[in-house]
């Protein structure tokens, strides 16, 4: 099912938000335009062929060099030192791997999803706070992600954790509120959906799918899920937004008779 516009209409202008989904545009094009600058190298097992390969490996989040690099010792043997020393601050990938996606379909599908949810919380936050709840909640995601396996050496990117974290937001402040969606192939009229429903299904499917993915390697530079990253997300999105929201007041959600074009 993919969402197209919710029944909630923002106050203020989302400044913030619209920031957010600017830079990881801008992030994406600076990556195709990598990879189409051809690069030769080793990086541990995988052999780099593009600039956009390299810049993956760097940037992009390991967890076993994050964790090391944090002060969690871990037994890195060849590969994982060779990894590791091909990123300059892997301190700092958790977040730089928030803004970056890898393919078309990754960075739409993830920006339709922060347009359609992410003005409402930043409404109800605020630009400032929103924008530390957003990191927040995509750092969760990367460690719940990192924690499953900590010896992993395969690169995780992309602002799912963080979605997952809006996400979690807005069904915990607009549990009435409606989405309209359509499912392609069989329907493309857009019906309404309660927002409950939509996201609810979205997160028990990450779970069911997560937790039967556990010992598979599903996360590469070249594609693939982090299913605990939305799922840690989530969950801190949910458990957090109250405390982002403490000292502003909740609105009713509109009726669904009023339901906007745009998220």
């Amino acid at each position: 099912m993919i969402p197209i516009s919710d029944s909630e209409r923002s106050r203020s202008i989302p400044y913030v938000n619209v920031a957010i989904i600017a830079l990881n545009f801008a992030m994406f094009f600076y990556e195709v335009w990598l990879s189409n600058h051809t690069a030769f190298g080793v990086i541990g097992n995988t052999r780099i062929t593009s600039e956009l390969d390299r810049f993956m490996f760097h940037w992009a989040n390991i967890p076993a060099c994050t964790f090391d690099a944090l002060g969690w010792d871990r037994d890195l043997r060849a590969t994982g030192v060779s990894v590791c020393s091909a990123q300059p601050h892997p301190e700092w990938t958790i977040f730089s791997a928030m803004f970056m996606h890898g393919s078309w379909i990754h960075i739409l599908g993830n920006m339709l999803f922060l347009w359609i949810f992410g003005d409402n919380v930043e409404d109800a936050m605020g630009h400032v706070l929103y924008a530390v709840f957003y990191l927040i909640a995509g750092t969760a995601g990367s460690v719940t992600h990192g924690l499953v396996d900590p010896d992993a050496l395969t690169p995780a990117l992309g602002a799912s954790g963080a979605i997952a974290g809006v996400m979690g937001a807005y069904i915990v402040l607009y549990p009435r509120a409606t989405v309209s969606v359509i499912i392609p192939i069989f329907f493309f009229i857009p019906f309404p959906l309660p927002a409950f429903i939509l996201i609810g299904f979205w997160f028990l499917a990450q779970v069911l799918s997560g937790f039967s993915a556990l010992g598979v390697s599903t996360v590469g530079a070249a594609g693939g899920v982090a299913y605990f990253a939305h799922i840690g997300g989530f969950i801190a999105g949910a458990m957090l937004v109250n405390v982002f929201t403490f000292s502003r007041p909740r609105r009713r959600p509109r009726p669904v008779r009023e339901r906007r074009d745009v998220g």
